[in-house]
């Protein structure tokens, strides 16, 4: 992944980050030569967005298959999570 300073981008502001991710997906922004932010294009961050939801809605689907979940009523919900805090 190529980086940007933040030099480069106070001097050459949005400009930099365009024509860095022109050949890459992502890019970090460094600052005082550590990769601290990395900056992506809103179409890439919808599609590792969605992959994110998808992984969690079939790591939801293993726990119901396997059973790991519980049915009660909101009384019942609120009873269970009374005595988890306690």
């Amino acid at each position: 992944m190529n980086s940007i300073s933040a030099n480069d981008l106070k001097t050459k502001g949005v400009s930099a980050i365009e024509r860095a991710l022109e050949d890459q997906p992502e890019v970090s922004l460094t600052v005082r030569g550590q990769a601290k932010y990395v900056v992506m294009s809103r179409e890439q961050y919808a599609h590792l967005r969605e992959c994110e939801l998808e992984a969690a809605l079939a790591e939801s689907k293993a726990d119901l298959d396997a059973g790991r979940f519980v049915k009660e009523s909101v009384e019942q919900h609120i009873k269970r999570l009374a005595k988890l805090a306690a």
